[in-house]
């Protein structure tokens, strides 16, 4: 892994630059402000500053024969992942890369009645950003398969960590879902996050689809109470779902809507890592002091 791209290199591929600059890889990141490159310098990453939505400016990006991280998520609105698409056309013959791991969502498996969730449970997206997601999916792997270059998707559940905890809503009081009401979610720390997409590059094969959470569901209302409780925080109030659709934006409203236990056996096993934050409790934590 000499060689590596990452595309929307915020908060993750930044952890994931840390870990790969570490084997003495040479990382560029690709963001879309003078601001989101300065920080790219700051952590010792070559930027580039390019838009996506504008085929025109993804023009030499370093590409051939190197590890992509693919971490920019769609656009808003539609069914679709433009992006996706422009970043493909705009490889040309001979520069593709080696190998592109790719950042969906567990979202494309829609409602799932919380049963668990495997890499062989069909699809079936029903929000728009998960059907944009598992457009994206499709993209990549035709492209992938055309070109020659192998694609690893992984399924993501919620990511928490430092600086990515929902303290400001705790304390501008929202309410949130009673516990009996609140479905199971799923979640993985942003650590450990970086360290699977660094170890799917390293050992995925192209075609392969990894589920990442920490496999320890719990209720939102869980999340949040545990948060608050952390931070010392008033706890919020409680509502019932036919009240919450009344105050509750209807982005929150979805992920109430939608439940799932996600199986990450499939991660531990083939990909062989170890997580470094297994429960909530931990990676809590592990997330007080911002990074």
């Amino acid at each position: 892994m000499n060689k590596v791209l990452i595309v929307g290199c915020g908060d993750i591929g930044r952890r994931v630059a840390g870990l790969v600059c570490g084997q003495g890889a040479e990382v560029t990141g690709v963001v879309r402000s003078v601001e989101g490159a300065g920080r790219l310098e700051d952590a010792g990453i070559t930027p580039m500053i390019a838009d996506l939505n504008d085929p025109s400016a993804l023009t030499g990006l370093p590409t051939e024969k190197a590890t992509v991280y693919y971490f920019a998520p769609p656009p808003g609105g539609g069914h679709t992942d433009p992006k996706a698409r422009n970043f493909c056309a705009s490889v040309a013959p001979g520069q593709e890369p080696e190998k592109l791991v790719y950042i969906s969502t567990s979202g494309v498996y829609g409602d799932c009645g919380g049963e668990v969730v495997t890499e062989k449970t069909p699809v079936n997206p029903q929000t728009a950003r998960a059907k944009r997601r598992h457009d994206a999916e499709n993209v990549f792997r035709q492209w992938g398969a055309q070109k020659g270059v192998a694609v690893i998707i992984l399924r993501v559940t919620g990511i928490y960590g430092p600086g990515r905890l929902p303290v400001s809503r705790l304390q501008g009081g929202a309410p949130l879902l009673r516990l009996e009401e609140s479905p199971p979610t799923n979640r993985i720390h942003a650590d450990d996050l970086a360290r699977v997409c660094v170890a799917a590059a390293e050992k995925a094969e192209g075609g392969e689809i990894f589920n990442v959470s920490d496999g320890h569901p719990s209720t939102m209302t869980e999340y949040f109470l545990a948060i608050a409780d952390l931070f010392d925080l008033p706890k919020p109030p409680l509502v019932t779902m036919e009240e919450a659709r009344k105050v509750m934006t209807p982005l929150m409203i979805s992920y109430l809507t939608e439940s799932r236990r996600m199986d990450n056996s499939r991660l531990l096993e083939r990909l062989g890592v170890k997580l470094l934050y297994p429960t909530l409790s931990e990676g809590l934590k592990a997330s007080m002091e911002p990074k």
